[in-house]
């Protein structure tokens, strides 16, 4: 108020001294003449700051070049009032600006996929997780309703529902063979947070353990079955059977003693190989864990097969766990055994490929396998054929330990096969395992 009461006095003197030459000059003429000459300059004056300040105000803020303009009076006050008003909105647009990177930041950090829709259930923004999940492009679909890109029909309905707590389940459409779980969330200003998790993983994890027990039950329930009903046979009336019918029954029970025995063992190896802890780095030397092999593939033959080391050329150790890699082994060989008709042939070989990496291999003139069947022969209880798996006396988890022993010992598993003519299975190891 002070300042705008200097600028008025200074004004007034002004005029008053122009009124005062004029009338020097000419009289009453003279100092109308030199006040209207007065007051002109004092209003151009003003409308020339009002010009700069214009100017000023209109020029973006944070460009160089904007700084304040010199002036005095009011119009000093004037510009520094608009000045700090533009240094504070310059300080609120930068904040609000960090925020808005921190919660991208954030959302990008998350597991979930994260949309933001607007009340027209259109899409806003996205996570990178959240164009993965389902299949959109956080360019191309940004605007587009997410009924047009997601046209499942439970997701419609869920969406139209409203906010749940619930979450929904569905099989993609974009994305075959991927299953997620969505869930709406209330966000500000009328907008939804669109929640979206890939539990296609759990859901595969959730139907093994649901097929794993279901098959450990109907594996231990037939031998359990059969010692169970020959126990209750002896105990009822063992007088009523000669001394070798009950031999036979007894033999017959501790047979399915020794197979559930077989499986509680493999599923037992099973277990430790899926640890977290790495294989210990023993030196097993190879040409003595052949011959155990070969021993041990013979003896379960009983003379039936014709088993022999066909090249034992590769390297004369390997780094790993003698145990582990005594398992794999043998499970392979005796798998070959079990699959082989009297008669047959089985040859075993340990070689190095041309790029170093030592080669363990079977092969037989079995009954050969279809080439369908081979992506899951390394799965658990899977059985070409189970009735002559369960003849055989097989657990059905043979190559599945296989597969985590290769695992351990970043090897790889290749299989070769052709129904009739025979089966041929290779354990490849890196080369930084062969040892001299």
């Amino acid at each position: 108020m002070n300042t705008l009461l200097a600028d008025l006095l200074a004004a007034a003197v002004f005029v008053a001294a122009a009124a005062g030459a004029g009338w020097l000059l000419g009289g009453e003429t003279g100092v109308l003449v030199a006040a209207l000459s007065a007051l002109t300059v004092l209003v151009a004056r003003q409308f020339w700051q009002m010009s700069r300040l214009v100017r000023w105000v209109e020029r973006p803020y944070e460009v160089e070049g904007t700084e304040t303009p010199s002036a005095s009076g009011t119009w000093e006050r004037v510009y520094g009032a608009l000045h700090r008003r533009a240094r504070q909105a310059l300080a609120q647009r930068e904040q609000m600006a960090q925020l808005v990177d921190r919660f991208r930041l954030a959302a990008e950090a998350l597991p979930d996929g994260v949309l933001i829709l607007d009340g027209q259930r259109c899409i806003e923004w996205m996570n990178t997780h959240a164009e993965g999940c389902l299949g959109l492009n956080a360019h191309q679909d940004k605007g587009a309703p997410i009924t047009q890109l997601l046209r499942e029909p439970e997701f419609v309905d869920y969406l139209a529902a409203g906010h749940s707590r619930q979450p929904l389940v569905l099989d993609s459409l974009r994305r075959p063979g991927r299953r997620l779980q969505v869930q709406l969330a209330p966000f500000a200003a009328g907008r939804t947070l669109l929640l979206v998790r890939d539990v296609t993983q759990l859901h595969r994890l959730e139907t093994m353990r649901r097929d794993f027990v279901a098959n450990v039950s109907h594996e231990l329930k037939t031998p359990l079955t059969v010692v169970g009903g020959f126990i209750e046979t002896l105990r009822d009336g063992h007088e009523d059977f000669s001394r070798a019918d009950r031999e036979h029954f007894l033999d017959l029970a501790a047979e399915q003693a020794s197979r559930m025995q077989r499986l509680i063992d493999d599923l037992l190896t099973l277990s430790s190989l899926e640890t977290d802890r790495p294989p210990p780095d023993e030196r097993v030397e190879v040409k003595p864990l052949l011959v155990q092999v070969r021993e041990e593939a013979a003896a379960l033959s009983a003379g039936r097969h014709e088993i022999a080391v066909a090249d034992d050329s590769g390297p004369g150790a390997l780094v790993g766990s003698a145990a582990e890699l005594h398992s794999a082994l043998g499970n392979l060989v005796t798998n070959a055994v079990r699959y082989t008709p009297a008669g047959g042939r089985i040859l075993l070989r340990w070689t190095t490929r041309s790029d170093g990496r030592p080669v363990f291999e079977v092969e037989d003139n079995g009954i050969g396998i279809e080439s369908r069947h081979l992506p899951r022969l390394t799965e658990r209880f899977y059985r070409v054929d189970r009735g002559r798996s369960r003849e055989s006396g097989g657990t059905g988890l043979g190559l599945a330990i296989v597969k985590h022993v290769l695992e351990r010992h970043q090897a790889s598993l290749e299989i070769s096969s052709q129904p009739g003519l025979g089966s041929r299975f290779r354990a490849v190891f890196p080369a930084s395992r062969a040892g001299a």
